[in-house]
């Protein structure tokens, strides 16, 4: 529901001019989906405001990071959503000389 420009204004009006979030809500204006028009409610400017600074602190913890990385002569760290994760698929298993699977528990005889 939150595009670029409401959360340019929403942040513009928390930091710079330090309102509360029951006062930044009336002076949004929703420009996208069923809501045109509308004011978007504390809630959702809590909510928008509250992603945008858990990913700014992600980013700067990104950067701490590669910072220090470098600075120990080693290889920066990419974003976890940067790195393609390799798709695990395990093989069947293969049958042992009992022909079981090892899939099962194990009987053991008790003398």
């Amino acid at each position: 529901m939150s595009d670029p420009t409401m959360l340019a204004m929403a942040l513009h009006l928390r930091d710079a001019e330090k309102l509360s979030l029951r006062d930044i809500a009336p002076r949004l204006v929703i420009t996208r989906s069923k809501k045109k028009g509308q004011h978007p409610s504390p809630a959702t400017v809590l909510r928008m405001l509250r992603d945008h600074d858990d990913q700014m602190a992600a980013d700067a913890e990104m950067q701490t990071q590669n910072d220090h990385a470098v600075g120990l002569g080693g290889v920066p760290v990419l974003h976890p959503a940067i790195v393609p994760r390799p798709h695990r698929r395990t093989p069947p298993p293969t049958p042992g000389p009992t022909g079981d699977t090892g899939g099962g528990v194990e009987r053991v005889q008790h003398l």
